[in-house]
């Protein structure tokens, strides 16, 4: 029997040297060491020695199967690192090779939202912003809308505590503003705002606004007409007229809701305008004294002008898309258009 262990542990040894694979390795650790294997169908025919040779052949056993186990083991990494180089060197890049490099695409709404802007900076606005969960006061008091206008119920804002929200508008940021600066003030304010509105075409709980807010001395109607006109030729061709019609805001006095001439028919008449030539894109109005009171300035001596619109509500426009959610839904076949 000392005679087979020694030889054992010398044939698997010569195997070993052949294995090149770990299923083959698998293999022979079954052939040695599994239940069926030659070191068990040895070590079976333990009960048949004389007492005496028991205890030495017991010892050699066990060292001999130890060595079996060590050797296929060290086999069995040397294996997988042989297969972890191959793979590395078969997977490896040359860097300095030229290729084609392939761009991404910006999404239709960060598009606009850059020309939007952009626009604004020329005239000397600055980019401020604001938190998409605001207090009942911002978002609704001090922008001069009461308790019971419309605006305040439950089916339309997203509350999380009676005097906690998610934004509305981003209108809450013009009273920010007028509290931390004093006047003149000229800003845009880009960001999500909430609504509870069913996804559809055209509507979303989740959308964007810009919202435009100025302030000082002698601000008029004028300077609204002529800064909001400016952009609609600006963002939608030169050849685009306006029109200014009357409206209600709580937060505007006079308000206004500003129409552009149709682009699909450049106001002839078809059905993206309902055939009547001109598409509404926004409000505006002069802000309300109460609201600049608010904001803790005099409205004797100032006034100004805010104005917000529909982000998507642009996108959609400008590029002729008829479908809200291809805005949101993430489709490369959609966004390699732009």
């Amino acid at each position: 029997m000392k005679e087979e262990l020694i030889a054992l542990k010398s044939e698997l040894a010569e195997l070993l040297e052949r294995v090149n694979d770990l299923v083959e390795l698998n293999d022979l650790r079954a052939k040695f060491l599994g239940k069926k294997g030659k070191l068990t169908a040895i070590l079976r025919r333990m009960g048949e020695l004389p007492q005496e040779e028991r205890p030495f052949l017991g010892q050699l056993a066990n060292k001999i199967k130890e060595e079996i186990e060590f050797a296929i083991e060290e086999k069995n990494e040397k294996i997988k690192e042989r297969i972890k180089k191959d793979r590395l060197e078969k997977e490896k890049i040359d860097v300095t090779v030229p290729t084609k490099v392939i761009l991404g695409h910006r999404h239709p709404l960060s598009i606009v939202l850059n020309d939007i802007i952009d626009f604004f900076y020329g005239l000397g606005y600055e980019v401020v912003e604001g938190p998409e969960v605001e207090w009942d006061y911002y978002n609704f008091e001090a922008l001069n809308i009461p308790k019971d206008h419309p605006a305040r119920d439950l089916q339309d804002t997203f509350y999380i505590t009676d005097e906690i929200l998610l934004r509305t508008h981003t209108s809450p940021v013009q009273i920010r503003t007028m509290e931390r600066n004093k006047p003149p003030i000229k800003v845009i304010v880009p960001g999500r705002v909430f609504r509870s509105d069913a996804v559809d075409a055209t509507h979303s709980p989740v959308f964007h606004q810009v919202e435009g807010l100025v302030i000082g001395e002698d601000i008029t109607m004028a300077d609204l007409k002529g800064t909001l006109t400016a952009f609609a030729k600006a963002i939608f061709g030169e050849e685009r007229r306006t029109r200014f019609r009357p409206s209600f805001f709580p937060f505007t006095e006079p308000s206004a809701e500003m129409d552009i001439s149709c682009i699909s028919c450049n106001g002839k008449g078809c059905r993206l305008c309902s055939y009547t030539g001109w598409i509404e894109i926004l409000g505006c109005g002069m802000v309300h004294p109460n609201v600049i009171k608010n904001g803790g300035y005099d409205p004797e001596k100032f006034s100004g002008f805010a104005f917000g619109m529909g982000l998507e509500r642009i996108a959609l426009l400008k590029y002729n898309i008829d479908d809200m959610r291809l805005l949101f839904e993430n489709d490369l076949r959609f966004l390699s258009q732009f």
